[in-house]
């Protein structure tokens, strides 16, 4: 019995490595275009290294799953075809003893994952980030994130509703002072343009509505001087934020611990916020949260419902089991881009929609191992 667990778990790690190996390096192809890019633009070799290297664990995220799914399936349609399966089980083995080791390993890659995922990974991207911002190569625009105040840009605390190519709208800028605000915007929509030879982001806002607190008495908000206007621009200096290297972190950027202190601390962050806005930034954050959980805990489903399937399949060829196996990750990534999707619209709960496709997968993998047993 240990001769044959040993030649099981020895047949999936190898598959298992060279399978993420495949999948990795597809995934890669992306950052290398970017590396190219910073190439001609006279970045040095050993800073696209880092920014290489940075990226791989967000990579992992996804295609240790997909690797551990397509393993499953490639191990068990060759182990199938060769009769292998029917020969274990006439030696006296039950379906359930033959397939232990590999579904323990499962767990223990679900709990890699679910490390990579919660600590490592966050803080790579947040360092990559960090780094492009340091070489003056990101778009300053990115600082922006929807629903949420921003703080990067010091001297101002920006807050957009809604960002796409520019266009931004229900726009909060607060202009800050040694003790608080001293001018607040607020608009409806607007455009946000960089140049990036002086670093100023100009902003142009529509349908705006500006308040000044009387500088004498800012506690005195009978004081406050209203000034509405259709149209009005001014720019934004961002030299201290290419300087500092660094940026404040989003959600993909926080570790777990830090996205449960920021879920306890969003309600004080968002002071001013449509109090809609507040629940929809929470939920983003939710959102995020359970998407790694979920994706963690995707390689023990996937396993159950690969093992399964690799067996029905009695195939050994390998394109047949990464087609099946880029269909069914295809419908699982699916959910996960519906609940993002979904953020704006919290009594739907996209938090909870990650978890179908996981759910799904663990009940029809169960079902399948049990009628085949």
């Amino acid at each position: 019995m240990r001769v044959l667990e040993r030649y099981l778990l020895r047949t999936f790690l190898v598959t298992f490595a060279l399978t993420l190996a495949v999948f990795t390096f597809v995934m890669c192809l992306g950052a290398v275009v970017k590396a190219i890019d910073l190439l001609a633009r006279g970045v040095s070799g050993w800073f696209i290294l880092k920014i290489f290297f940075y990226n791989i664990p967000f990579l992992l995220t996804f295609s240790i799953p997909m690797s551990v799914l397509t393993t499953s399936l490639l191990m068990f349609g060759r182990l199938s075809s060769d009769n292998e399966i029917n020969a274990m089980k006439a030696s006296g083995l039950s379906l359930w003893q033959i397939i232990t080791p590999v579904v323990l390993t499962s767990v223990l890659l679900s709990a890699l994952c679910l490390f990579i995922n919660g600590s490592i990974s966050p803080k790579s991207h947040w360092a990559q980030r960090s780094l492009l911002v340091q070489l003056g190569v990101t778009d300053p625009l990115s600082l922006l994130e929807e629903g949420r105040f921003v703080r990067d840009i010091p001297g101002w605390m920006i807050y957009v509703g809604k960002k796409e190519r520019g266009q931004v709208s229900d726009i909060h800028i607060y202009e800050l002072g040694p003790h608080g605000a001293t001018r607040s915007i607020r608009a409806k929509h607007g455009t946000f343009s960089v140049n990036k030879e002086t670093n100023k982001l100009l902003v142009t806002l529509y349908d705006a509505r500006g308040e000044e607190p009387d500088s004498s008495n800012p506690a005195n908000l009978t004081g406050t001087r209203v000034v509405p206007a259709q149209t009005t621009t001014f720019p934004i200096d961002l030299a201290a934020v290419m300087q500092r290297g660094s940026v404040r972190k989003k959600g993909a950027d926080m570790t777990f611990p830090e996205l449960l202190q920021t879920l306890s601390e969003e309600s004080q962050s968002l002071l001013g916020a449509d109090p809609q806005e507040i629940v929809r930034n929470r939920m983003k954050l939710v959102v995020d949260a359970n998407t790694r959980l979920a994706l963690a805990l995707s390689c023990f489903a996937f396993t159950l419902l690969g093992i399964p399937l690799g067996m029905k399949s009695h195939r050994k060829e390998t394109s047949i089991g990464f087609a099946i196996s880029i269909v069914l990750v295809f419908f699982f990534y699916f959910f996960i881009i519906i609940a993002d999707s979904l953020v704006a619209h919290p009594a739907l709960r996209p938090d909870l929609i990650v978890w179908i496709p996981v759910l799904l997968s663990e009940i029809i993998g169960f079902w399948l191992l049990k009628r085949m047993a």
